[in-house]
């Protein structure tokens, strides 16, 4: 069960894809329950959004993986977006574009980076809340 902030465990999902991108096998590591957000900035976005922005950094370059982050309700935050998805592509993807994820999650503005590399999870409202799910994704070599 995740209990912690939303950056921190972004960064935990990296870490862990790094140490097992060059595996075989395919991989999965899903977590459930409910991060939070110091909100210091005046950016828009939600808990999910901010977790899979800042599990990009880590995982750049590496081409076999992907991090997820939804809640389950279907809702992150002030947004119509449930959460984010992030590959290995993203952080070059909006580094081309002149956004840098650091400064992005210092603002708290994570909704507008995802926007920008199509990284937004809308899922439309589910009926149910049971917490939010994060899942790292390897696909083995």
């Amino acid at each position: 069960c995740i209990d912690c902030e939303a950056k921190a465990a972004g960064e935990v999902l990296a870490a862990i894809a790094r140490s097992h991108a060059g595996d075989q096998k395919n991989l999965a590591f899903i977590m459930g329950g409910e991060t939070v957000v110091r909100i210091k900035g005046r950016g828009l976005g939600g808990r999910n959004q901010e977790l899979a922005l800042a599990a990009a950094s880590g995982i750049s370059g590496l081409e076999n993986v992907c991090v997820f982050s939804v809640g389950s309700d279907g809702t992150d935050g002030p947004t119509e977006a449930a959460g984010g998805i992030v590959d290995g592509s993203t952080s070059k993807v909006l580094a081309k574009k002149g956004i840098m994820i650091r400064e992005v999650l210092e603002e708290n503005d994570s909704y507008h980076a995802l926007k920008q590399c199509e990284g937004l999870v809308i899922t439309g409202p589910t009926g149910t809340n049971v917490n939010d799910v994060a899942a790292l994704l390897i696909r083995g070599n």
